[in-house]
């Protein structure tokens, strides 16, 4: 990942557009869950900022405060029909077993220098 690339990440509904690598860890419906796989890709990816879709706010609120949890740094709201859009200009995306609405973000890689 080079600065400002970008890697989603997200449930199991998520539609994928043709052509973006999708690396598919869904077990089965609910596994794994999304938080624990986002913790992992922080951990070893320098992230700058991340983009949530608007409409976690009020549809998924405990998902939201699980994120910032995770992930003290900014945060960038879009509308989710701009996020799918987006997922056309990723690097690739990891789809988790998560089946709760919004559960889904784009990382922004940062530099580690």
């Amino acid at each position: 990942m080079g600065h400002f690339d970008l890697l989603g990440v997200g449930d199991a509904g998520m539609p994928v557009p043709a052509g973006i690598p999708k690396i598919d860890l869904a077990v089965t419906l609910g596994l794994p869950r999304f938080i624990p796989v986002v913790e992992n890709v922080l951990a070893e990816l320098e992230v700058q900022r991340i983009y949530l879709a608007e409409e976690i706010k009020t549809a998924n609120p405990d998902q939201l405060a699980a994120i910032k949890q995770v992930y003290p740094g900014p945060v960038t709201f879009i509308p989710h029909a701009e996020m799918k859009r987006r997922l056309g200009d990723t690097k690739a995306f990891i789809r988790t077993g998560e089946a709760t609405p919004f559960s889904n973000v784009l990382l922004e890689s940062g530099v580690v220098f």
